[in-house]
């Protein structure tokens, strides 16, 4: 099937905290449309668990100009990204290796970045502002086993993961990642 036949890639961008919405009314209209998420550790308090990997940003697949109305138009929207007026196309090797690396439903899993033998600074806490080294990745509760200095000598502690100043790196299905 020739390019023109299936649609480019475009970025929709939506209404605040509306990407569902947007998502919804998009497929319910026939298009083509790829939402990815990030499912974060259940270490992390008060955050949800799955958020957008682009807030208020999908994918949709469409056909110009046909289908700029539908996608424009639809609850949850507010606009097609775009310069001078012209919705802007998005290299489909983009949406492609994400779709490669995501479930089918668009999630994407993030994995801690932390290693043992690395040095962090401990964010909240009583320990906030201490630094300290990685002696045990984090656990399945969420805890990292951390070495410091304290009163003259080296303390073992168990903190929070959420309470180290860290990145996450996304993995995709096979586990490799691809943003740091």
């Amino acid at each position: 099937m020739a390019q023109s036949e299936v649609g480019q890639w475009y970025v929709v961008y939506s209404k605040p905290h509306k990407e569902e919405v947007a998502e919804f009314h998009l497929l319910r209209k026939g298009v083509e449309v790829f939402f990815p998420r990030l499912l974060l550790p259940q270490s992390l308090p008060k955050r949800q668990q799955l958020v957008p990997l682009f807030p208020n940003y999908l994918f949709v697949r469409i056909q110009e100009p046909e289908e700029f109305g539908y996608a424009r138009w639809s609850p949850g929207v507010s606009c097609l990204v775009n310069f001078n007026g012209t919705p802007a196309p998005l290299d489909d090797a983009i949406v492609t290796f994400l779709k490669q690396r995501a479930t089918p439903e668009g999630i994407l899993t993030a994995r801690s970045t932390l290693r043992v033998g690395q040095q962090v600074q401990i964010t909240r806490g009583p320990f906030s502002g201490l630094v300290g080294v990685i002696e045990n990745p984090p656990d399945a509760k969420g805890r990292v086993r951390v070495l410091m200095q304290l009163l003259s000598r080296q303390v073992k502690v168990d903190v929070p993961v959420h309470f180290i100043e860290t990145g996450w790196a996304v993995a995709g299905q096979e586990g490799q990642k691809i943003v740091a």
